[in-house]
């Protein structure tokens, strides 16, 4: 069978290449991407590279051809990205695709504050009504984008969020890869959506207290409400307020309860427990606290 990743030349597209090409045969893998000079590694080892771009939609028919299994790992461009998706998804359904893998988020509920939810809810919608079977990977933060959140927070002493008490089930990028190579090399049952989580939800204070017993130094958790989170990333990390609102989005939605869902997508389909989120701040410890 063969099986295609789209947006391979990215950070989980990679990660995702590795883990399938130790699952099958590398020629049963298409790899589409709007480089294709960046996976001339995969290329050697058999696979075929491709290339593809969803805001040029006459690329797609070709990339596609022949694929039976798509994995569409959704694109960067918050707010933008959707007429892409879909045009994808079209593009699959007319090159004869039988089953589309999509990388979403936990909870794309209308009502989670989040920026991203609409945008992962759109898409899902369109494959729905596409006709093809799908399945959704529905994956929860990356662990890793707290690493700098931990560092700063032990260079300052405090950690400033409005997240609340509530959780977020991070998970490893290398885990989501995982899961979504399993998926694609068949471990996913058609018509169901798996949430691809960390092993448990971590409140902003488990944050902190992480970040203080691996750095040796205490932290403050200063919690505010999303006005007053938003000006102190205006003022103190001179971000512009449009990028400020979207992050303190992220923090509306953990402390509504839309972040902290903990499912076992990961070692169902990957065959492993999900990494800790102790493991993934260990592994970046130099990061944390510089020398």
């Amino acid at each position: 069978m063969s099986l295609g990743i789209t947006g391979a030349s990215g950070h989980l597209g990679r990660l995702t290449t590795d883990a399938l090409l130790e699952r099958v045969h590398p020629s049963d893998v298409v790899l589409v991407t709007r480089d294709p000079s960046k996976l001339t590694a995969a290329s050697t080892l058999g696979a075929q590279v491709r290339p593809g771009d969803f805001s040029d939609p006459s690329t797609l028919d070709e990339a596609f051809a022949g694929i039976e299994r798509l994995l569409l790992i959704s694109t960067h461009v918050v707010g933008e990205r959707v007429p892409g998706h879909l045009a994808a998804i079209d593009a699959a359904r007319r090159a004869g695709a039988r089953h589309v893998l999509y990388t979403s988020i936990i909870n794309p509920a209308p009502e989670n504050p989040a920026v991203v939810a609409a945008d992962h809810r759109a898409t899902e919608e369109g494959l729905l009504d596409s006709g093809l079977e799908w399945t959704f990977l529905r994956n929860s933060i990356y662990a890793e984008y707290q690493v700098p959140t931990a560092s700063q927070a032990i260079a300052t002493g405090r950690h400033v969020h409005n997240s609340g008490d509530g959780g977020v089930s991070y998970v490893s990028r290398e885990d989501c890869a995982a899961a979504a190579a399993g998926a694609l090399a068949g471990g996913a049952e058609p018509g169901r959506a798996y949430d691809i989580t960390g092993r448990e939800a971590i409140t902003a204070a488990d944050l902190a207290a992480l970040a203080s017993e691996l750095s040796g130094r205490p932290i403050e958790v200063v919690g505010l409400d999303d006005d007053a989170y938003v000006a102190a990333l205006v003022e103190q990390a001179q971000m512009p307020e449009p990028v400020a609102r979207n992050i303190a989005s992220f923090g509306a939605s953990a402390r509504e309860g839309f972040a902290a869902t903990v499912g076992d997508g990961v070692e169902r389909l990957s065959g492993r427990p999900p990494r800790s989120f102790r493991d993934v701040l260990t592994a970046h410890l130099d990061e944390l606290v510089p020398a």
